[in-house]
């Protein structure tokens, strides 16, 4: 049997029809298939590789922390110097109070934990999310997913979950002295790209200030200067409670975090003692790698182009059968009439050496999620690819 299928027989599969294209490199800005293929990668691994595949900083940190130590006891008992400084630079990263710093292995479960926390720090048991938000894929960061066609399959969930309207005032008044936490994304990113105003985000801090509520900004995909800012939240003038953070966090190995003040993370130490425990978040060699590709995102001054990348996007991304294209910072959604059109250009681009996907909850929009560090030639490369792509599938 083929590598084909080998994985298609061993691995288990999360569709019937996964891409199963088999790279041997990736570097930069680029994939190499097996066949010496290039293709121009613009998801990222979905928002993860913001300074690109295998950054040189980055792999050195990894080889370096490897030939000292990895795994050496569950989280939180030995003081280990990669978690220390990641963690360190982190907090003087983010405003106060996001001063204290939980590692976990996934998104999800810094989704899981944040949740935790909040039930544990307020005694309250509901919690808010929205509509078309999403979380994670365990059963708790389920809960609060926002589309059902998603969470129905898997019921009975987690009691005391509500989801209301994205970016809808009224909607705000249903948060109340019973609610633990409301989680947001601070853009909602499988919606298809959603933001909200700045006055919806500034009363819902509001809202939950007066209620005594937790609010919990989810950044996995939008933080690290994804957005146009280190932290999305930063261009709304408020501060979360509390942080959620994955994907580029690890600077491609598998890292989340959920951060907030020390004061709320101490409740976790007792009634139980170790409220909260996992045996390999805060991995020694994943949080070396997370520095050193934070270090170099910032020493770069990536993000400080990232506003003039996306202009230069959406000044030669143009076509008559592009419905919209919702942008914020580098984290793109491509607007078609149907999946069925999305999908075919979708196809043809990876045909045509260049990666992209498309929304969970906007099945009609492509994705583009770069590494920030591509270049203005890289930008238009994409540009032409995806627009030929398009006349491509529209010729009979």
């Amino acid at each position: 049997m083929n590598n084909r299928q080998l994985f298609l027989q061993h691995v288990a599969q999360t569709s019937d029809a996964p891409l199963a294209l088999e790279m041997k490199e990736a570097k930069g800005m680029y994939i190499y298939g097996v066949d010496g293929k290039e293709y121009l990668d613009m998801i990222a691994g979905i928002s993860v590789c913001n300074v690109g595949h295998c950054h040189p900083d980055v792999v050195k940190a990894i080889q370096g922390q490897a030939a000292s130590y990895m795994h050496l006891i569950v989280y939180g008992e030995f003081i280990q110097s990669p978690q220390v400084a990641y963690a360190t630079y982190l907090s003087n990263l983010l405003p106060n109070p996001l001063n204290c710093v939980y590692f976990t292995n996934s998104g999800s479960e810094a989704t899981e934990g944040a949740m935790k926390l909040a039930k544990r720090y307020t005694g309250r048991h509901e919690i808010i999310a929205f509509k078309n938000s999403y979380h994670g894929s365990t059963q708790g960061s389920l809960s609060i997913m926002g589309d059902e066609y998603w969470r129905n399959a898997y019921r009975p969930l987690l009691p005391g979950i509500h989801h209301l309207d994205y970016n809808a005032f009224e909607a705000l008044e249903a948060i109340n002295h019973k609610t633990a936490c409301v989680i947001a994304e601070s853009v909602q990113a499988e919606a298809g790209v959603k933001a909200p105003s700045k006055d919806w985000m500034q009363a819902l801090r509001k809202r939950c200030d007066e209620t005594g509520t937790l609010l919990i900004l989810d950044e996995i995909q939008c933080g690290f200067g994804r957005n146009g800012t280190l932290w999305a939240f930063e261009q709304y003038g408020i501060v979360p409670d509390v942080l959620l953070l994955g994907k580029a966090l690890g600077a491609g190995m598998p890292m989340g975090a959920f951060i907030a003040d020390k004061e709320i993370m101490w409740s976790l130490t007792n009634q139980p003692v170790l409220g909260h425990i996992t045996t390999f978040g805060g991995h020694p060699v994943a949080c070396a790698a997370g520095l050193a590709g934070a270090k170099a995102l910032i020493e770069g001054k990536y993000i400080d182009a990232v506003n003039s990348k996306k202009e230069l996007l959406l000044k030669h991304l143009k076509h008559p059968a592009i419905k919209d294209i919702r942008a914020v910072g580098l984290m793109v959604a491509v607007e078609f009439e149907s999946f069925n059109l999305n999908k075919k250009v979708i196809d043809q681009c990876i045909a045509d050496g260049l990666i992209t996907d498309w929304f969970l909850f906007a099945a009609n929009c492509l994705r583009l999620v770069p590494p920030l560090i591509i270049s203005e030639d890289e930008i238009m490369k994409a540009c032409s690819i995806i627009t030929k792509a398009i006349d491509k599938v529209l010729t009979p």
